[in-house]
């Protein structure tokens, strides 16, 4: 890196620093160091970042009998229940749910995340989960004006789909 500095009066002379050459050996050493001191930390620190890299792992799928009424009642239902549970009127989480269905009969998405833009200004994002044989309706983010919120570990909120088949 160049710097510009006042060295012993002389104005505008340019440092060379050695920053940059000194940091990467000085890291390499470091972590040598801690492999040879350290071994059974570092294996500790490999499987925990296995286990929490597959933890948040979901598969996205699509809802496949999304026309069938029993299926359709089942989404609207729960995407109701769920978008009133995070504070929309009843009224309101009814007609998202319902068009809601409706785009999604309409036009083939395939197995994607999809955004409910609501009135109240919060944006909701969605994913259907397959476990199992079940279908479930995964809440994993919201965004309200510059305010967002994502939980893509546990979930803001799921509800299984009854009477609803998925595929990957």
């Amino acid at each position: 890196m160049l710097a510009l500095s006042l060295l012993h009066g002389k104005k505008d002379h340019v440092v060379r620093s050695d920053r940059q050459r000194l940091h990467f050996p000085a890291m390499v050493s470091v972590l040598c160091r801690a492999r040879s001191e350290y071994p059974v930390y570092q294996s500790w620190a490999l499987f925990l970042a296995i286990v929490l890299t597959t933890a948040g792992c979901a598969t996205v799928a699509k809802v496949t009998n999304l026309t069938e009424e029993s299926c359709g009642a089942s989404f609207t239902h729960q995407l109701s229940a769920i978008l009133t549970h995070e504070g929309e009127t009843p009224e309101v989480a009814d007609a998202l749910a319902g068009k809601t269905v409706s785009t999604l009969t309409t036009y083939d998405l395939g197995p994607r995340p999809f955004a409910i833009a609501a009135p109240s200004g919060t944006d909701y994002r969605f994913f259907i989960d397959r476990k199992g044989a079940d279908c479930v309706l995964t809440l994993f983010g919201r965004q309200k004006g510059f305010v967002s919120y994502t939980n893509n570990l546990t979930y803001i909120a799921t509800e299984v789909l009854p009477d609803c088949t998925c595929a990957d």
